[in-house]
């Protein structure tokens, strides 16, 4: 809140500087000796309008510094100076044209992100919230205010094997990681209804990876590789499937305020990198009671650092926390990431949470958070992930 109060000021000041500049213009012309003059001030006055305000209101500023202009050197006494006041009409004229420069530059921009906005949702459509049962909630968070677009990619499909998952991180940034992430997306839709097994779909991704890459002459023409988890939730069992492709271990979140997180037995090479080594997927079952939430996140979360360069630990930041559902959850770890990193996370985040709901559990999607904000800080004593009780 100090923060937004701050932003407030400063942009209310710097919006006031084309008024603060004339009038101190004025009083400068009017307490120093006549060989001093003011019209660098007067100048600068349109300048400074010119990006901030329409193009009527940056005329009516260069105006009111030209008419101020005159009007001291006919209060003075003095002989208006042609040269000061074709300087100061020139430079009006001037932050006129950056005037509309910078309105035609902001149009060009705002369609820019509209088009990134729809392609965003094309590429990484939010979930729904109810899945055969399962509650979703999924979050992406963009280091970049301005960034809509990134590598970071999340899924999740009704299939007949139960609720499939998907969350991944492309290699490199730009478009080139919005195309792989538009084929591994399309990859997993396609394989999630199709194949019968986990290993199966993880398979089918790998290869449309690699197909992709020789289409496009290999990794300079064509995003190299994907981390990957993928999960299965299969219907009527308290159990989730899943297989790790060189991605951040995802955390189970039980009833209680526990945390565990869900290491790999063996550990694998991401997708898209087959040509290096060749190995069977194999798919390893954990239990996923009712009560208990299944965390999926890319490094974004995990590799998030403060200004220390202390990395940010979820596992650690959520254990003895209770949330009503996985909204809640990304909700606070989404503002506990920005209080970790102090609003100055240099990576995209992608998040994906599904929670198991506990027998009489109301079926019901909160809008506003009840609980807690975290904590900087957590007390003494709590360990890591790897800990606790999510095992084969």
């Amino acid at each position: 809140m100090g923060k937004q109060g701050g932003a407030g000021k400063v942009s209310r000041f710097v919006r006031a500087l084309p008024a603060l500049l004339i009038v101190g213009a004025c009083v400068f012309d009017v307490t120093t000796p006549p060989n001093f003059t003011a019209s660098p001030l007067f100048a600068a006055a349109p300048l400074i309008a010119a990006p901030l305000f329409s193009f009527l209101n940056t005329l009516v500023t260069g105006g009111v510094a030209t008419a101020a202009l005159v009007g001291l050197h006919l209060y003075n006494g003095t002989s208006t100076h042609v040269e000061s006041v074709t300087e100061l009409i020139t430079v009006a004229v001037l932050a006129l044209v950056i005037n509309r420069v910078v309105r035609r530059s902001g149009r060009q921009l705002a369609s820019a992100r509209t088009i990134a906005e729809a392609a965003q949702r094309a590429v990484l459509p939010a979930p729904a919230d109810r899945i055969a049962g399962m509650h979703i909630a999924a979050r992406y968070e963009a280091a970049q205010a301005d960034a809509l677009i990134g590598g970071d990619l999340f899924a999740v499909q009704d299939t007949p094997c139960g609720v499939r998952l998907v969350v991944g991180d492309v290699r490199g940034k730009g478009l080139g990681a919005v195309e792989a992430v538009a084929v591994v997306i399309g990859a997993f839709r396609e394989a999630a209804e199709q194949e019968r097994s986990l290993e199966g779909v993880a398979q089918r991704l790998e290869r449309a990876l690699t197909r992709e890459g020789a289409r496009r002459d290999g990794l300079d023409a064509f995003e190299g590789f994907t981390t990957a988890v993928l999960a299965e939730i299969p219907r009527g069992e308290a159990m989730v499937r899943l297989v790790n492709r060189g991605h951040p271990e995802p955390l189970l979140l039980y009833a209680d305020g526990d945390v565990a997180g869900i290491v790999p037995a063996v550990a694998a090479l991401p997708l898209g990198m087959g040509e290096l080594g060749a190995w069977p997927d194999r798919a390893q079952e954990y239990a996923f009671p009712p009560g208990a939430t299944l965390l999926l996140y890319t490094d974004g979360l995990s590799e998030a650092r403060n200004r220390a360069g202390a990395f940010y630990d979820p596992a650690a930041r959520l254990r003895g926390r209770i949330f009503p559902g996985p909204e809640e959850l990304l909700d606070a770890l989404t503002d506990d990431v920005r209080l970790h990193t102090a609003g100055a996370a240099t990576d995209d985040m992608a998040l994906l949470a599904v929670g198991r709901p506990a027998e009489g559990q109301q079926d019901r999607r909160r809008t506003v958070s009840l609980v807690r904000r975290a904590h900087a800080h957590l007390p003494d004593g709590r360990t890591s992930a790897g800990s606790g009780r999510a095992g084969p």
